[in-house]
Formats: structure tokens, C-alpha cells, sequence
């Protein structure tokens, strides 16, 4: 039955009878876009009740342009896209349950998850949500679950479909069954089958749970791409296809049996691959081909014929591609049934085109707007995933809801083991800065003689001194030369000791502070020093309180007791040495007077056992 035939029964009322489109004006259109001139066969155009997203042409990678839905006019020639991409893009989609999250499948072998700030794009966006690999070609077309939340489908062309789980980023499931390239894929209403068309001429449903046919069938004759559709909840599909002669052919099938369609019809001889678009509240399919400049609109029954032709919107100008927007976003003031975004072939251009019922009264339309499908997800990805279906949350057009759309957090696998490994890191520092640095200033081979006297069986902490009275030898010339060789290392020891006063020292002394306060915890882990109030070492005040009480032992038991026990003993013999000057002064002073009271006649005996007298005192 043709169309003229199905226009001329006259028998049939139907309310959507005289529905027309209408164009939006020149000041409502987006103006000077680059649309893409990939010869794929996709919509290439992505439409919600907040954005508009049109894929682009650029040179090197793939792009598209996402504009608030009030932005028109003639767009900026640097206009801020979605530039994540290596290679083309070839199918975006908005996510049902968040008006600012897109999906995008490209050339890369790579599905790619966008978030769109409400205010738009201020800048070239390059950083993604989520970044899916699994394709080992090219992905062709994405399918946003209807009333699952975060299930994503991908069809590439290595002809496998994903399954994907975005929340956590991982495939759910690999279908395998198509052995050509997947041309189309549409999910019934509560999600529980999708159906495919494919290059091998089959029509597949499909349970994308577990990758089970249900059933298939033959489709179209033709060798050019066909596209499908399920018609809601009736458990019946839409075929768009090519006959043996080339000639655009749509049909109807029941998803329970693909052997024999219900109804086919031929449409016309274009060449052009025709894109169903159905609309479960009005139950009116659209039919848009690529290069074509008319929109044909047919009506869908329980009964055969199965559908009614109903009119058809004409239009001068040859269309690359069309988007739709949600039933939640159309004007019901306006009795706007639907709304398409078409792309121009000829003009860089995106023009909004209303499908309109013609009604006199400005009242809410009861019959024309039912419940539609909400922005809120049935059921979450775990409960799909285990085997549970839901149908739509509904919401009125007249009262419409309040939508949230938040960016949303992205699950890694390793979120939960960076705290701890930043902890760790901070611990490690915290107990650095507690630690007491003692610069070392000795030599290289002086470091080296004493890593040997460790390694020697001799305990170092033994360190005898001589009595001075052993060392001295002929007045002050041999002590000297002693205390010459001792002095350059008593100087720097005397340095290491009394380098307590520094800024890092305090500095490490109020972190080693702060961490005992931080760590308290884990006191067996990490030992640090906790400070007094006035800025001193409380283990050095135990220090000398032990010492004073006589309780503290002598003998080193490592390496910074043994080097402040040698610097003890250092400063030891500083002062004997102090000791030994000022005798030696003292000898000399007993000398001159001993010359001036005696003068000359006293005797050299005398004056050689009165010297000598001096010296045992002086010992």
C-alpha cells in the first residue's frame, strides 16, 4: 500500500492528522558551525533541555561543539570544544539522567565521557570523566540505557558490543554474535533486550545481560545500511532499510518472531539511509534520510495495518544529520509534539524544527502530553546487572520536576590505598625533620679511619688520656705540640656541639613537637622528642638531672654517645691545657720576684731549690 493510497482512506480521525512542522526563524538558528563531512551513518548531533552538541570538522583528531540550548546566532569562528579525541568523532549522546554528562565514540578505538559546566564551555575541554578502551577498531555507535543508571552499550566495528558499567569503568559484558559490522542498535522501553541490524542482512534481539539471542531474522534485501527502532513497549520493531532494487523500505516486526515482518512498505527510490526517530507518547514514528529535505511522520497501531501514513514536512534544504530533543524539553504552550535539530549539508548551519499539533485553546493539553519519561534512573547498575527491570520513572508535562545535576565522582580502584600512602609519606617526613642533625665536618680520610676503629675489636668508647704531668716534657713545648695536633678537631667538635641554637634546630625541634601530637598512636612506630614550653630538649633536661643525681652511665652504646663522649674528653683537655698556661705564668711571675728580693747575694743553690720547691707546689 502506498502513500497516496494510505492519504486518500479518508476513513481513519487521528488527532495527529494535522500535525505540520514549523522552522524556526534565522535568529533562533546556531550559524557558522563546521558540521563534520564524515561519510558515516550517524545522527551526529546530541540535543537535551540544556545543551545542544554538533559534531564538527577539524584537521588532525575529532571535535565537537556543545552550546547552551538559548546560544544562538552566529557563533565566534573560536568557538571552546570537546578536543579529547585522536581521531573523529562518530556518534555523541547526552546521558538520560544528567544533563551535563555526553558520551562520545571516535576513531581511537575509544568511548569517552564528558562533563559540561551548566554555564557552558570557556575554554578547548580535553579532560574527560571516563576513558573506556575494549574496541580493537574503530567505535561506531553508543546506546545510553533507558532506565538503568551508568549502563552504557558501544558497537565497534571488530563487531562486538560492550556492555559497560561507567560507575566503576569496567565492561559488563561482550557480545560476540554479529560476524559483520553493526549497523544500528535500540533498546525496548524497560531495557531488558536491544535489538541490532547488521551488514550480514539480520535482524538481532538481543539479551545484553548475558549476549543471548532471543531471536533473528532476515531484514532488508538491500546492501546499503539498515537502521531499527522498538516501538515502546508493544514488543514490536521498525526496520528501515533498502529492497533488492534499491528502493527505501520500512517494516514492522514482533520481537517474538524475525522469520516474516508484520507489514512492509516501500517509501520512496532516494539513496539515502533512513533514520527512524519514535515517540512513545504520541506513538508517531519519524522518518529523516541523509540528503533528503522531508520528514515523514507515520502513526502506530495495534492492528494491521500497524501504522498510518500522516503527513510529511518539506523543506528546500538537504539535511546531514538530525538530533532530537527529549519530550521533557519540548514547549507544551505551543503544543510541540517533537523537536528536531537539523543539520544543513550546504549551509554551516543548525536549525530547530518544531512538530506541532494545531490547537486554538492555550490550556494544557491532557490528551497530547501524558507522562513521559523523567530524568531519574528506575533501578541502579548493580540491580540491572542482576537481572532486575524496571520501566521509566514518569513525570507530568504540566508540572514538570526539579532537576540536580552534579559532576559526578569517578570510581578508581586505587582510591582507597592513596590516604595511607600519603599518611606514610607525611609520617616519613614528620620523623626526618624530628630527627637531630649533627653536621659532620671531619675529612674524608679521617671519616675513614674511624669507620676502621669500628670495625676494629678495641671499643673507641675507651678513650684514656694521659696524665698531663706524662705529657709534659722541657716546660710547655711538648703539650703544645699535643694540643696543636688536638685542637683543629676540638674546633669542630666544639661546633657540632654548641650548633644547637640554629633556626633548623628550632625548627626540628617544634616539628618533633608536633608529630609526637600527630603520631600518638603509633608511639611502638615512630619515637619522636617532645619539647618543653621554653624551646629546650626535654630528654637533655633528664639528661642533666640524671647526671646530677650521678645515674647516668658513662659508657657510649652508639655512634652519637661515643662522638659526645670524645668531644667531653676534647674539652677535657682544653681546660687542662688552660690549666698548664696559667702555671706556667705563674712559675715565671715566682721568678721575677724571687730575682728582685733576693737580688744578687743570694746563692744559685738557694735560688735552684726555691724553684724547685715551686714546682711541687705547682704539681
Amino acid at each position: 500500500m502506498t502513500n497516496t493510497q494510505l492519504w486518500f482512506r479518508g476513513i481513519r480521525s487521528s488527532k495527529f492528522r494535522h500535525v505540520y512542522g514549523a522552522p524556526a526563524k534565522r535568529d533562533r538558528c546556531y550559524e557558522n558551525m563546521k558540521i563534520t563531512k564524515n561519510a558515516h551513518d550517524s545522527q551526529f548531533c546530541a540535543v537535551n533541555p540544556k545543551f545542544v552538541a554538533v559534531v564538527t570538522e577539524v584537521a588532525g583528531g575529532g571535535a565537537f561543539l556543545v552550546l547552551p540550548i538559548d546560544h544562538t546566532g552566529r557563533l565566534d569562528f573560536n568557538t571552546s570544544r570537546v578536543t579529547g579525541h585522536r581521531g573523529p568523532v562518530l556518534d555523541i549522546k547526552w546521558n538520560p539522567f544528567n544533563d551535563n554528562i555526553i558520551a562520545s565514540c571516535s576513531d581511537d578505538c575509544t568511548i569517552k565521557l564528558w562533563y559540561i559546566p551548566d554555564t557552558g564551555l570557556s575554554m578547548h575541554l580535553t579532560d574527560w570523566l571516563i576513558d573506556l578502551h575494549g574496541h580493537k577498531r574503530r567505535v561506531g555507535y553508543i546506546e545510553w540505557h533507558p532506565t538503568a543508571e551508568n549502563i552504557l552499550v558501544s558497537a565497534g566495528f571488530d563487531h562486538l558490543m560492550i556492555v559497560w558499567d561507567i560507575g566503576r569503568g569496567e565492561a559488563i559484558t561482550v557480545i560476540d554474535c554479529h560476524p559483520d559490522v553493526i549497523y544500528c542498535m535500540s533498546f525496548n522501553r524497560d531495557g531488558s533486550y536491544i535489538a541490532t541490524t547488521c551488514k550480514d542482512k539480520k535482524l538481532r534481539v538481543i539479551d545484553p545481560r548475558t549476549g543471548i539471542v532471543k531471536s533473528e531474522g532476515m531484514c532488508h534485501a538491500g546492501m546499503k545500511a539498515s537502521k531499527v527502532t522498538y516501538l515502546g513497549s508493544t514488543g514490536r520493531l521498525l526496520t528501515t532499510g533498502f529492497s533488492r532494487h534499491s528502493d527505501r523500505q520500512l517494516a514492522v516486526w514482533s520481537q517474538d518472531n524475525l522469520s516474516q515482518p508484520l507489514t512492509v512498505e516501500n517509501v520512496d527510490s532516494s539513496s539515502g539511509v533512513l533514520f527512524p526517530y519514535y515517540d512513545h507518547d504520541t506513538r508517531i514514528v519519524f522518518l529523516a534520510g541523509k540528503g533528503d529535505g522531508n520528514i515523514r511522520y507515520y502513526e502506530i497501531v495495534d492492528e494491521a495495518p500497524w501504522l498510518h501514513y500522516l503527513n510529511q514536512f518539506l523543506s528546500g534544504s538537504p539535511q546531514r544529520g538530525l538530533g532530537f530533543m527529549p519530550k521533557r524539553g519540548c514547549e507544551v504552550s505551543h503544543c510541540e509534539i517533537f523537536r528536531f535539530y537539523k543539520l544543513h549539508t550546504t549551509k554551516g548551519m543548525c536549525e530547530p524544527v518544531s512538530m506541532i499539533v494545531p490547537r486554538k485553546s492555550d490550556q494544557f493539553q491532557d490528551d497530547l502530553f501524558p507522562d513521559t519519561a523523567a530524568p531519574v534512573p528506575a533501578m541502579t547498575a548493580a540491580e540491572w546487572i542482576t537481572g532486575k527491570n524496571s520501566m521509566p520513572v514518569l513525570m507530568s508535562m504540566k508540572t514538570g520536576v526539579t532537576i540536580r545535576t552534579h559532576k559526578p565522582k569517578v570510581y578508581k580502584p586505587g582510591d582507597n590505598v592513596l590516604p595511607i600512602m600519603a599518611e606514610n609519606n607525611i609520617r616519613k617526613k614528620f620523623a626526618f625533620l624530628s630527627q637531630e642533625t649533627v653536621p659532620d665536618y671531619r675529612t674524608v680520610d679521617q671519616k675513614a679511619g674511624s669507620m676502621d676503629c669500628l670495625d676494629s675489636p678495641s671499643p673507641l668508647h675507651q678513650v684514656t688520656v694521659p696524665p698531663v704531668p706524662d705529657l709534659l716534657d722541657n716546660g710547655t713545648g711538648t703539650s703544645r705540640s699535643i694540643l696543636q695536633m688536638l685542637s683543629p678537631v676540638d674546633e669542630k667538635s666544639q661546633k657540632t656541639s654548641n650548633n644547637q641554637t640554629t633556626k633548623f634546630q628550632q625548627i626540628q625541634q617544634m616539628f618533633s613537637g608536633q608529630v609526637n601530637n600527630v603520631n600518638h598512636t603509633n608511639e611502638n612506630t615512630l619515637n619522636y622528642k617532645k619539647t618543653s614550653p621554653y624551646g629546650e630538649n626535654r630528654e637533655k633536661e633528664k639528661e642533666r638531672e640524671k647526671e646530677a643525681n650521678g645515674e647516668i652511665e658513662h659508657s657510649p652504646k652508639n655512634l652519637y654517645q661515643l662522638q659526645r663522649a670524645y668531644s667531653q674528653q676534647c674539652e677535657e683537655l682544653k681546660l687542662l691545657r688552660k690549666q698548664v698556661v696559667a702555671r706556667d705564668r705563674r712559675i715565671q711571675e715566682l721568678e721575677q720576684q724571687i730575682a728582685q728580693l733576693t737580688g744578687a747575694h743570694t746563692p744559685l743553690k738557694e735560688l735552684s731549690s726555691a724553684i724547685q720547691t715551686v714546682h711541687r707546689v705547682g704539681r
